[in-house]
């Protein structure tokens, strides 16, 4: 039995609908990424699964239980919020119990909560500093200890690492992927990033307006996306799309004939397609030629991304781990036609 289901989940605002029609499973222990870009309705989502907004229809079940109309405290989860909303005048250690001193838990095991959550996230220096005088990355920790300390057996992360810089970044998505290794605890995350998405979920959600596009392990929604949506949402940089025509010899992708690979759907001569590459994978020496123009080349040590133009125009993005290309030189990219993904003129997968 999933811990968490979602089945036709809707939401509406006035007449506008915010989530359309969702149905999810997610199992006990999973840390599920909801992703997409601002407005998708990710965060909406969160706040009815949390008892935070009200569900307009359908069914949310947690642990086998309708919880509906359960009140949000009585629900078994906790929740990190995109602001820290730390009380400034509180200790760090203050901040951390609030919740479980405003229920009159024992003193006891109070302090054992407490040294449990500081040992976990590192702060036992910490505990008798107040929150302007930590960086916003304790911060952020404290946080994620306040939820901690009520033992819930779901957390729900909306967009925490949003107000940290780069490198406080990648070191917080570092210490929730080892929370959630040390507690085994379910994990509901949201983000707009897709990198913080592929580095921590075991499922992956897409959505995009309000309804859900894809569901899946990363790897999955990476290699094998249902539609274009998904497949240049999830990738930095994104997948090229190139205009392709379907003729008697294959693809016709301005000049340059690609085999068209097998498929269970039929296609006409003449329909109008789109040939998705990854950057990544336009680094071959041999295969199907791209003559480009180069336009930006930019070197991030290690990697280097060209972007150029074909010569009908299309811009085009290549991952290369060495290059001597400058703006304006012109070259020939190479691609293997089996690791490219093909999509109708609406972005929908043929396969």
């Amino acid at each position: 039995m999933p811990q968490i289901e979602l089945l036709n989940l809707c939401k509406r605002f006035g007449g506008v609908d915010v989530i359309r029609d969702v149905s999810l499973s997610i199992e006990k222990g999973a840390f599920t990424v909801f992703v997409g870009p601002s407005g998708c309705g990710k965060s909406t989502l969160l706040r009815c699964i949390a008892g935070l907004e009200e569900i307009t229809s359908g069914t949310l079940n947690i642990g086998g239980v309708r919880m509906n109309d359960t009140d949000p405290a009585a629900r078994g989860l906790a929740m990190v919020f995109q602001s820290y909303a730390l009380y400034p005048h509180m200790t760090v250690a203050e901040n951390m119990t609030f919740g479980l001193r405003m229920a009159h838990r024992p003193k006891a095991e109070i302090a054992e909560k407490l040294a449990k959550a500081a040992a976990i996230l590192q702060l036992e220096p910490l505990l008798e500093r107040k929150p302007a005088a930590l960086s916003g990355g304790q911060r952020q920790r404290v946080a994620i200890g306040r939820a901690i300390v009520r033992d819930p057996q779901v957390f729900l992360f909306d967009e925490p690492l949003s107000n940290l810089d780069a490198e406080l970044r990648v070191q917080t998505r570092v210490e929730i992927a080892k929370l959630h290794q040390a507690l085994g605890n379910t994990i509901i995350y949201v983000t707009h990033d897709q990198t913080e998405a592929m580095t921590l979920a075991d499922q992956i959600v897409v959505l995009r307006a309000g309804r859900v596009e894809q569901v899946g392990p990363p790897m999955q929604l990476y290699d094998d996306p249902d539609n274009a949506f998904v497949a240049g949402f999830i990738g930095s940089p994104r997948m090229n799309f190139l205009s392709a025509t379907v003729t008697a010899q294959g693809l016709d992708l301005g000049g340059i004939t690609v085999p068209l690979p097998a498929l269970q759907t039929p296609l006409a001569f003449g329909a109008a397609v789109q040939l998705g590459i990854r950057p990544e994978h336009l680094d071959q020496t041999e295969g199907i030629r791209l003559p480009i123009t180069v336009e930006v080349v930019e070197k991030l040590g290690a990697t280097a991304y060209i972007h150029a133009r074909l010569g009908n125009g299309e811009a085009v993005v290549a991952e290369q781990r060495e290059t001597t290309a400058r703006p304006g030189a012109t070259l020939d990219l190479y691609f293997d036609a089996t690791r490219a993904r093909l999509f109708d003129a609406a972005g929908a997968r043929l396969r």
